[in-house]
């Protein structure tokens, strides 16, 4: 659910409880004073549009703010992981409960790893949603050398893959090793190896450095910083559909790690 989309959502619910609200405490038993038992369940429409829509408004708020949420993959910096056109669900409680829209955490339950991918509020405008994969961790010391990821001095290996497409148009797949999981990335042969070589980021706390799949063409911590706790909608887990009907893509992200 897109983040201008809440305060309207907001107002449903509480517009049509009132409605409905209103009409269990004084108008239903206007309309018995005046005509019965029969008159009394003789509602409105626009009661019983009230009546119908609260309770579903209030279970998909939340399914939707504190449970899962289906996100599209808008781009294609998570290549070869994820594609433009997956569509995707966000587990909305894995760092914790947030009241939607404020982003207010109620209740901790754990925070981003190493590996996991993630759905952000885009720290330079917070109204868009991004999705990228966490590398850096509260007081890491992340550097880019060579297109290789080092954390914390120690280098994250990368072995080549023989994937299909990988090297058709200038693109290499290759499987890099973050200890804590082993994924497919994405390198461009043709991109300059020296964007940003060399150039190392200390990570600070409640905060995460995230880079997608697909280095040399992702808009990621190494642009514009790192991802406040703050910021986090939740950790991306399924495919659940894709626009150019690719049934294999279904399932488990974890899958394709």
């Amino acid at each position: 659910m897109n983040f201008e989309f809440w305060p309207i959502f907001y107002f449903l619910i509480v517009l049509t409880g009132a409605i409905w609200l209103a009409d269990i405490l004084y108008f239903r038993k206007r309309r018995m004073a005046s005509g019965g038992a029969e008159a009394a369940e003789n509602e409105p429409i626009v009661v019983e549009y009230a009546r119908f829509l609260f309770p579903v408004l209030v279970v998909v708020f939340l399914i939707r703010g504190f449970l899962v949420e289906p996100f599209r993959i808008p781009s294609d910096s998570m290549l070869p992981t994820l594609e433009n056109g997956d569509f995707i669900l966000v587990n909305r409680f894995a760092y914790g409960l947030r009241i939607p829209m404020f982003d207010y955490k109620i209740l901790d339950l754990g925070r981003p790893r190493r590996g996991d991918i993630i759905v952000f509020h885009y720290p330079k405008d917070p109204s868009q949603n991004y999705i990228k994969r966490v590398i850096g961790l509260p007081g890491d010391q992340i550097t880019y050398r060579n297109k290789m990821v080092y954390i914390n001095g120690k280098p994250m290996p990368l072995e080549e893959t023989g994937s299909p497409g990988g090297s058709a148009f200038g693109y290499r797949t290759y499987l890099e090793d973050l200890e804590t999981v082993r994924h497919r990335i994405q390198l461009d042969d043709g991109q300059n190896s020296r964007r940003f070589d060399g150039v190392s980021w200390t990570v600070p706390e409640n905060a995460y450095f995230v880079m997608g799949d697909n280095r040399d063409n992702s808009n990621d911590s190494r642009f514009w910083g790192y991802v406040p706790d703050e910021n986090l909608v939740g950790r991306a887990f399924f495919i659940w559909f894709n626009l150019n009907w690719k049934w294999d893509r279904l399932g488990s992200i974890s899958d394709l790690d």
